[in-house]
């Protein structure tokens, strides 16, 4: 009786700690992660979308984006306006629960 208690408490410590050293063992992961140098390839990505970042917000909106895709989108939104009815369609909508 006793011998099964023990065991049976034994099975639960070793679930907690292996929880425990689980949850650990991947903060510390991350925690490296941003530590160690990265990758090249790594690196030239993050700078690439650093660099569309900055573009993206001097510009306004999207990169490099022609007169067509211009055309486009106002087309787009026409035709949605004309199905869902009025409204600025580039916004998302507010809801007003009473």
């Amino acid at each position: 009786m006793i011998l099964r208690q023990i065991l049976r408490l034994s099975s639960l410590f070793h679930s907690a700690v292996s929880l425990h050293l689980r949850r650990n063992i991947g903060l510390s992961a991350v925690v490296f992660n941003k530590t160690k140098e990265l990758d090249p390839v790594q690196k030239l990505f993050l700078d690439k979308i650093r660099e569309y970042n900055t573009k993206s917000k001097q510009a306004g909106g999207p990169v490099d984006a022609g007169p067509d895709f211009q055309k486009d989108m106002n087309e787009s939104l026409a035709r949605l306006q004309r199905a869902y009815g009025e409204g600025d369609l580039t916004k998302f909508p507010e809801f007003k629960f009473e």
